[in-house]
């Protein structure tokens, strides 16, 4: 049964930093790889909060939306004057420079060796400990996080950003600031994912930087584009198969080693069939596709 809960807690965490990705790759046009690092930057900062602080849940988790959105910003104001393949590069030096931080400051993060005992979320003198608890908890924040998200990508703010994915020069020849717009999903796409960082940190109670590597970003990234980008429904359904569908690898008796190697193997193949055959994925509106 914990089994169950636990597959179920990862899909929830899973479905906020789909969701946000596909906010800012799938409604404004903007593919990026640094995702994974805003996921860090949650777990570490509620981490190292909680640790040298208090288990002060509001406090904890602002930090890190706060920090995760300024970062968000410092890595988009530049970043977003270019276009493209460049764009997609430069949010590629940023998860690079962001898991350099996490691997190499070894006095604040602790490296390679990792974060551990991190206390778990209290709520109301009541602490989430066990997999039903977090399972509620997580469930919570995933449906806050696709409901804020559904009513921003449905709100006069969505239209402009789907307006700057289908034509950016139309939208400037509207009068409407793309840069503004695209840097404030930016900030509110990667603010989101701090969300799940926090969550993530909460429920594993240890982090290291093996689990916000540029792998993590291409896989939430396969999430977004395997379940439909424009579409948030898309998100929720890549989360439940890409989460699931590799978890019957457990069952066939193979060593870990191998495991992870063929669940690599499974998440590329079903990449490159979905962007030869369906692009926009399973339930998606907009596929990417090489302008000009």
């Amino acid at each position: 049964m914990n089994y169950i809960l636990h597959i179920l807690i990862l899909i929830c965490i899973y479905i906020i930093l789909s969701v946000s990705l596909n906010l800012i790759s799938g409604y404004a046009g903007l593919i990026s790889v640094a995702h994974a690092a805003f996921y860090g930057i949650g777990a570490y900062v509620v981490a190292l909060l909680a640790l040298s602080l208090g288990n002060y849940f509001l406090i904890n988790i602002l930090c890190a939306i706060i920090l995760a959105g300024i970062l968000g910003a410092i890595i988009a104001i530049p970043s977003l004057r270019i276009h493209d393949d460049y764009f997609v590069i430069a949010t590629f030096g940023f998860q690079i420079i962001v898991f350099g931080v996490m691997n190499n400051w070894v006095s604040l993060t602790k490296g390679p060796l990792g974060i551990p005992g991190i206390p778990q979320p209290a709520l109301f003198g009541i602490t989430v400990s066990s997999h039903l608890q977090f399972l509620i908890f997580a469930g919570i924040f995933a449906l806050l996080t696709f409901l804020f998200t559904r009513r921003l990508v449905n709100s006069p703010f969505g239209r402009v950003l789907k307006a700057i994915r289908e034509d950016e020069i139309f939208a400037l020849a509207l009068g409407k600031n793309v840069t503004k717009y695209k840097i404030l999903v930016f900030v509110i796409g990667a603010s989101i994912a701090a969300v799940a960082g926090c969550l993530y940190a909460w429920y594993i109670t240890f982090i290291d930087p093996t689990s916000f590597t540029v792998q993590e970003s291409i896989f939430i990234l396969s999430i977004v584009i395997i379940g439909g980008t424009g579409n948030l429904w898309g998100s929720v359904l890549g989360a439940v198969v890409l989460i699931t569908i590799p978890e019957v690898l457990r069952f066939l008796g193979m060593p870990n080693s191998i495991a992870a190697n063929v669940r690599q193997i499974l998440y590329g193949g079903l990449l490159v069939l979905f962007m030869l055959y369906r692009p926009q994925g399973l339930l998606g509106e907009f596929a990417f596709k090489r302008k000009g």
